[in-house]
C-alpha cells in the first residue's frame, strides 16, 4: 500500500517536471521581444518566431536576445535535472518536453518555432563539448554557404554521432535523434528552398 502511494507520488512528480519544462519551452521569446518594438515576426520573412526571423523583423540585437532566450528555455530545466541527479531517461524527457514546447507552444495555439536554439540549450546542459564540436560544424557550413538553415540542419544531423562518439548515455543519443527528426520536419520549407536555390542568405557565400 505504502509502496503504491510513493510510486504514484513519483509518477506525479515526473509528470509535473515534464509539464513545467513544456510550459517554459512554450514561452514565445521572439514574439514577445518583437512586440516591444511594434513588430510581429510572423508577418515577415519565413514567418518563424525564432532568432533568425526576429533579426529580420526587429533587428540584430533582439535577434541575439531571442537566440539566448530560446536556448535558455532548453538549458534551465535540463540543467536542473542533471544537477539534482535525475536519471538520463528523465533528463532526456525533460529536454524533449522543453523542445516540443517551443515547436508547439500552448500560448500560440501550438504554432511555434523550429527549435534549433532550444535544442542548443538542451544539449549545452547535457554535453557542452558536443555543442562545441557541433558549433564548429555549423560555423563552417554557414561561413561557406551563408545559410543559417543549412548550418543548423547539418549540426542537428551530426549531433547523434557526436554524442555517441563522446560516450554520452544512449538516452541522450536517442533524444538527439528525435529532436533531429522534428527539426528536419519543421525545416521542410527551408529544405525545399535550399534545393531550389531560393533560400535567403544571411551572409554572402565565401569565394
Amino acid at each position: 500500500m505504502a509502496c503504491g502511494f510513493f510510486y504514484s507520488l513519483a509518477v506525479i512528480r515526473v509528470l509535473v517536471f515534464l509539464l513545467l519544462a513544456y510550459l517554459l519551452g512554450s514561452v514565445p521569446v521572439g514574439l514577445v521581444l518583437s512586440r516591444l518594438k511594434g513588430r510581429d515576426p510572423r508577418t515577415v520573412g519565413s514567418g518563424n518566431i525564432g532568432a533568425t526571423n526576429v533579426m529580420r523583423a526587429a533587428g540584430k540585437t533582439l535577434g541575439i536576445i531571442t537566440l539566448l532566450g530560446d536556448a535558455f528555455k532548453g538549458f534551465l530545466p535540463v540543467l536542473l535535472a542533471v544537477h539534482y541527479g535525475l536519471p538520463p531517461m528523465l533528463a532526456a524527457g525533460i529536454g524533449f518536453a522543453a523542445f516540443v514546447g517551443h515547436l508547439f507552444p500552448i500560448y500560440l495555439k501550438f504554432k511555434g518555432g523550429k527549435g534549433v536554439a532550444t535544442a542548443l540549450g538542451v544539449f549545452l546542459a547535457l554535453s557542452p563539448l558536443a555543442i562545441l564540436i557541433d558549433f564548429v560544424l555549423f560555423l563552417a557550413v554557414f561561413l561557406g554557404w551563408g545559410y543559417v538553415s543549412l548550418g543548423s540542419l547539418v549540426g542537428v544531423a551530426c549531433m547523434p554521432l557526436i554524442l555517441l562518439l563522446l560516450g554520452t548515455p544512449l538516452e541522450y543519443v536517442a533524444l538527439s535523434g528525435a529532436i533531429g527528426i522534428l527539426t528536419f520536419w519543421k525545416h521542410k520549407e527551408n529544405i525545399k528552398r535550399l534545393r531550389a536555390g531560393t533560400e535567403s542568405r544571411l551572409r554572402k557565400r565565401a569565394a
